[in-house]
């Protein structure tokens, strides 16, 4: 029996679509539909009302949504990581210091923590720039190279578009923020199936064993020349950056999380992100 599951995501998952490539979706008896989402908040909210069944994002939502009570939505519910897709596939800086218009998700989002610590390491203090809400990577590409703002976080292969339009990283979060999880597969409750799909061919892509696959997927689903498509297969690769072939989430990584989160998220009585480390 083929179970219809529903996967919100903020840039479209070339990891997703190769598994469906290699038929491990239907090997699991599931119809994977992704929906993009046009911001963190957005996402949760579909997935706390019941729109998605699962979502692809950033850990530090997971940190959000479970533990803090301080959240952009204002409501907290038992989510769930139920694998580690990827170290930040290029997580970067992107655009002009000599700007004060940093564009963020939200900005009490992950990313957007990760953004104050890389602006910190170039010497800048939250009082330098001004920090506006612009919405997913994607949008934010867009808004970077129509002017809309001066810096942002960029990764997942929109950095590689930033890349062929001239620009070039200020600071990398796997220099300034290491060991660091970018991705994960979060659900309120299990997808039987999925995590095990998406891990098994993120261990195959790793080892080389589909190359022209995923550069074929990552040209169709990113819009990348073939030149880009196979940087993004070496961004893939690379054990700093690229995806975790075991699925498993590294301790130190989900602390470098918990950190930034103590550091530049909002004040808590407490320390209820404690309990994640757990």
């Amino acid at each position: 029996m083929t179970r219809f599951v529903r996967v919100g995501s903020f840039t479209p998952s070339v990891l997703l679509r190769v598994a469906r490539r290699l038929g491990r979706l239907d090997a699991a008896g599931l119809d994977v539909t992704e929906e993009l989402v046009p911001s963190s908040p957005a996402q949760f909210r579909a997935l706390l009302d019941g729109a998605y069944d699962a979502v692809l994002t950033s850990p530090d939502n997971v940190l959000a949504y479970r533990y803090s009570p301080v959240n952009p939505l204002g409501r907290n519910a038992a989510v769930r990581t139920l694998a580690a897709v990827d170290r930040g596939m290029g997580l970067a800086l992107y655009g002009s210091t000599t700007g004060r218009r940093f564009g963020v998700d939200v900005p009490g989002s992950g990313f957007a923590f990760a953004l104050y610590a890389l602006a910190e390491s170039l010497g800048l203090s939250r009082a330098d720039y001004q920090v506006i809400a612009l919405g997913s990577t994607p949008q934010r590409l867009t808004a970077l190279l129509a002017g809309a703002c001066d810096a942002t976080l960029l990764n997942a292969g929109n950095e590689l578009r930033a890349e062929a339009a001239g620009l070039r990283p200020l600071a990398r979060v796997s220099q300034v923020c290491r060991p660091y999880l970018g991705t994960v597969l979060a659900a309120l409750h299990p997808v039987d199936g999925l995590a095990e799909a998406l891990v098994g061919t993120a261990a195959e892509v790793v080892a080389g064993r589909h190359d022209e696959l995923v550069v074929a997927e990552a040209a169709r689903a990113l819009g990348l020349d073939t030149e880009l498509a196979r940087r993004y297969l070496a961004r893939l690769t690379d054990p700093a950056e690229g995806l975790v072939p075991d699925g498993l989430v590294d301790p130190a990584a989900l602390r470098t999380l918990v950190d930034l989160r103590r550091r530049y998220g909002p004040a808590l009585d407490g320390d209820p992100l404690a309990a994640a480390l757990r």
